[in-house]
């Protein structure tokens, strides 16, 4: 039996980074993959996705460009060649990853891993194979995959989950989304970039239904500018293949028919074959690891990244991988706190969040007051022939609780809104802040500055 100070299971964003901190401090590290090293997010998610929209970008700035008459033309993508790059990108990217880590002393090891107990680990090879690895520390970092419904499970012929939906020979004529989350709205940005006739699906009043509903409606709006098709609080029936189409059947009769459809419905985590019980582990209603202040599932085993279910972010696994790794080898103390959470959702437009919705800070804390600024004041916005959309700061007691923004372009304010957030910049405090000119940051100015009005709810 191979012996480890450390086994992590897991080989994407939280699990390689606990890794590489845990190996510079000196400790043994044996790091389990299943499938491909890089998670999710590397190799099927956030990495190829923005590949595919940062190649119908163009199409997007063109398109505003043309509605201010000042530029017209036609930008065609190659996507078999788009979809060789990722691929070389992609592979690229994990092979570097694994070498990192073996430059550093971190043991990679190919198989699928359950916990046999508290400090034992067995992997399973390809080739049926079993090792066994014992370890005075676990970190289960097994990320996790997309989620279906009853009626609604994909089929992988014209019923697709995300990944299917990445790797689709050729651009469908029509596609369903069913999902208006981050990856239902970037799926159909691209798509319709491309060409397809798109249909977005989401059972709650409005899409974005994680943001605030101003946001999410407004959204609606624009993608109608763009041929989208939007139906919002209409629950989906069932979702199937018939005769070599995706037929939606929704609960108040309507039937809709696509050459493909997507469910994109939320994420499930990898814990059925995981053998976490048997760790000490204690599972939730929906298969999520429960873990306490230090994201400590069992005594020596931890939980980190999507598989706990706090935030199911690429950045925010890799924060906690980090905060559990400098745990183990002694440079951290204290309950994990993961400070205001950055998200965006990308695309020809975008949204931008750092901390809480209005209804999120209403519910939890009390009043709450709403300053914004329209994007159509910046020169910036106005300068790539889309200014629509706006910038809005939540506030209770006059300290910042939230900022968000919806439009082009607004995904690269996150940092400087989480800065903003964190540092309490507002009023005279902005004396200290310089903001560049011209720059689309300067929004953010202007939101901040602008008269804080009650919100209702």
């Amino acid at each position: 039996m191979n012996t480890f100070d450390v086994v992590i299971i897991g080989g994407g964003p939280g699990g390689a980074k606990a890794a590489g901190i845990l190996a510079r401090g000196g400790k043994s590290v044996a790091l389990v993959e299943n499938t491909h090293m890089g998670g999710v997010c590397l190799n099927c998610g956030c990495i190829p996705t923005k590949l595919l929209l940062g190649a119908t970008a163009p199409k997007g700035l063109l398109r505003g460009l043309e509605r201010q008459r000042v530029a017209k033309g036609n930008i065609e993508v190659d996507y078999d060649a788009l979809q060789k790059r990722i691929q070389r990108f992609v592979k690229a990217s994990s092979q570097t990853l694994s070498k990192g880590l073996e430059q550093l002393g971190v043991t990679l090891i190919e198989g699928h891993a359950a916990c046999v107990s508290p400090s034992e680990v067995m992997v399973t090879g390809a080739d049926g194979t079993v090792q066994n690895l014992q370890a005075e520390h676990i970190i289960l970092a097994g990320g996790s995959r997309s989620a279906a419904f009853p009626g609604m499970t994909p089929d992988h012929d014209a019923v697709l989950d995300s990944t299917d939906m990445l790797r689709v020979p050729a651009i469908p004529e029509s596609l369903i989304v069913v999902g208006a989350g981050a990856i239902g709205l970037e799926m159909a940005d691209f798509f319709n970039a491309m060409g397809s006739k798109v249909t977005i699906v989401e059972a709650a009043p409005h899409l974005a239904p994680t943001e605030d509903a101003d946001l999410g409606q407004e959204m609606a709006k624009l993608l109608g500018k763009t041929g989208i098709t939007c139906i919002t609080g209409v629950k989906a029936a069932s979702l199937t293949t018939r005769e070599g189409a995706a037929v939606l059947v929704l609960e108040d009769g309507r039937e809709l028919t696509a050459a493909k459809a997507l469910v994109a419905v939320g994420r499930t985590p990898n814990t059925d074959t995981l053998g976490a019980e048997k760790a000490g582990c204690t599972l939730q209603a929906r298969g999520f690891i429960t873990v306490d202040e230090h994201l400590m599932a069992a005594p020596n085993v931890y939980a980190i990244g999507d598989i706990n279910g706090q935030t199911l972010l690429a950045h925010a696994a890799e924060h906690q991988g980090a905060y559990v790794a400098r745990r183990i080898v002694g440079a951290q103390s204290g309950p994990y706190a993961s400070g205001p959470v950055p998200s965006c959702v990308y695309g020809s437009l975008e949204i931008m969040r750092v901390g809480l919705t209005a209804r999120q800070a209403l519910a939890l804390c009390g009043p709450v007051a709403v300053s914004r600024a329209q994007l159509m004041g910046n020169a910036i916005a106005q300068a790539g022939g889309d200014a629509s959309g706006f910038i809005k700061i939540m506030w209770q007691n006059n300290c910042i609780v939230g900022i968000a923004a919806l439009g082009h372009g607004v995904s690269h304010l996150v940092t400087a809104a989480q800065l903003l957030l964190i540092g309490q910049y507002h009023g005279s405090a902005l004396n200290a802040f310089m903001f560049a000119h011209p720059t689309l940051d300067e929004a953010l100015h202007s939101a901040l500055e602008a008269p804080q009005e009650p919100f209702a709810g």
